[in-house]
């Protein structure tokens, strides 16, 4: 098997083996005692961090409002919605003893918590002047899962997920194309994938939901990713939880609710989005460290470097660049390089007696087409920021040129089966489960999105030949 320099499996030998090493070797994760869990080590989590700061601050300035609902949930309130106990019973963990004794009834570890939530609603929410009602929380959640993969599919995780109750369907509309957007925002601008923002077909919409949308980003593989999803709900919770509210004139009124989430499986996205044999490319905007400064030198030259360096860094903090210098005195320079280069840091910034001498240092980008630069010191803290925004934009246009690339519009099955097998597929679709279940036997491709933006078409269905029941065509690929 091909190594890479890590010494590790190269992506195009065996691309899942490349990113299961990589998580690991990069210090991202380790796995967890129970099956399927997976402990986040501290530069991993502040990947998490560093997005969670992005999403909570746009949820904050739009008026939405953090709290916190339990872990255990009544088994009996998810049996209220019957689709969403359906569509989440293969992956419920359910606790049936507690203090010594059975319970009464069992608790579920909440899979998601439309259903507390439902519940707090309707006590909370009386008169349309309660509305809109914009709730978030940051949690962990647990779905049982038999093939684990580390940030992408693991039995417990993190997410942040909104839940609102709104008046009517055309504010609870709003809402859900609102969320669905600034998923797509956070996704390009900080973690520099580009998605396509799509309504799910019936087949793949979310349990107990009218309406589920999606950004779907192409992974280096060519695979599809899942990164954040936004569902109007409708009245089917209302009903089940009597949220309802008193309108002007009196009455009894069903709010409309909706859900949407972005997890952790983000942080596997951008590794898997932008990582290459070397190891981690991580965007600035979500870079720990942004720029790390090695010194060279030996003794007395040594100590004075690491003093410059040191101030260099305050310099650059104060312009708002997260650095840090590396200055463990175990490892060779060389062993710096390379572990910086794993751990995917944008820029390295070199720097040894000769370089204070000249008033200069090396700059060093992960990836890109300028190379090593030599550097004025002076001018880093203007020089640095625009760097890395540069660096970030660069990453997004090269992983949009690999996705367009891998992306094509077919009409036919032949090249249907092709196309997914290296990226997505662009068809129309007769929009019948049976029908997609049958492409899923054949190609393990399933309907990602009708995309929002695309084109209004019609014709045939790619598989089946019946006419297509949607006005655009379908991206379909493989996915994690």
């Amino acid at each position: 098997m091909a190594r890479d320099a890590r010494g590790g499996t190269a992506q195009n030998e065996d691309f899942a083996s490349w990113y299961t090493e990589l998580v690991f070797k990069a210090g991202l994760v380790d796995r967890g005692p129970a099956k399927g869990t997976m402990v986040i080590r501290p530069y991993g989590y502040r990947l998490w961090e560093l997005l969670q700061e992005e999403l909570d601050r746009r949820i904050k300035d739009t008026g939405h409002e953090n709290a916190s609902f339990p872990l255990l949930i009544p088994e009996s309130y998810l049996s209220r919605e019957a689709e969403h106990v359906e569509g989440f019973s293969p992956e419920l963990a359910v606790v049936t003893h507690a203090g010594g004794k059975e319970l009464d009834e069992p608790l579920v570890v909440r899979p998601t918590s439309e259903t507390v939530i439902g519940e707090m609603m309707s006590k909370w929410v009386a008169s349309h002047r309660d509305l809109p009602l914009l709730l978030n929380q940051w949690a962990n959640v647990v779905r049982w899962e038999m093939r684990p993969r580390m940030f992408l599919r693991t039995t417990e995780f993190l997410w942040q997920e909104g839940h609102t109750a709104h008046a009517d369907a055309d504010s609870a509309m709003r809402e859900t194309t609102w969320a669905l957007e600034m998923y797509s925002q956070v996704a390009r601008d900080i973690a520099a994938m580009p998605v396509i923002a799509g309504e799910k077909t019936a087949g793949e919409r979310f349990a107990g939901a009218a309406s589920t949308f999606t950004i779907e980003g192409m992974m280096g593989d060519g695979r599809a990713l899942q990164a954040g999803t936004s569902h109007y709900m409708a009245t089917n919770f209302a009903e089940a939880f009597g949220i309802t509210y008193a309108g002007e004139d009196g009455g009894s009124t069903l709010c409309h609710t909706t859900s949407w989430g972005m997890s952790t499986r983000m942080v596997g996205g951008v590794v898997l989005t932008h990582g290459d044999d070397r190891g981690l490319v991580l965007p600035p905007r979500l870079a720990p460290h942004q720029v790390v400064v090695v010194p060279i030198g030996k003794g007395d030259a040594l100590a004075r470097v690491e003093r410059e360096a040191g101030d260099l860094a305050e310099r650059l903090r104060r312009a708002g660049v997260r650095t840090h210098v590396d200055t463990r005195p175990q490892v060779s320079p060389g062993f710096k390089f390379n572990d910086w280069e794993l751990k995917g840091v944008p820029i390295r910034l070199e720097l040894g007696p000769r370089d204070l001498d000249s008033g200069t240092g090396v700059l060093v980008r992960r990836v890109g087409d300028e190379g090593k630069e030599t550097v004025p010191l002076e001018t880093l803290p203007e020089r640095v920021p625009a760097v890395l925004d540069e660096f970030q934009a660069f990453l997004l246009r090269r992983a949009t040129r690999f996705r367009d690339a891998h992306t094509v519009t077919v009409d036919e099955w032949t090249s249907f089966a092709e196309a997914v097998s290296t990226g997505w597929a662009r068809a129309f679709h007769c929009g019948n489960a049976a029908c997609e279940d049958d492409i899923k036997a054949h190609t393990a491709a399933t309907p990602r999105c009708v995309p929002l933006d695309a084109d209004a078409e019609s014709g045939a269905c790619v598989r089946c030949g019946a006419a297509a029941d949607y006005d655009k065509r379908v991206v379909f690929g493989r996915a994690y």
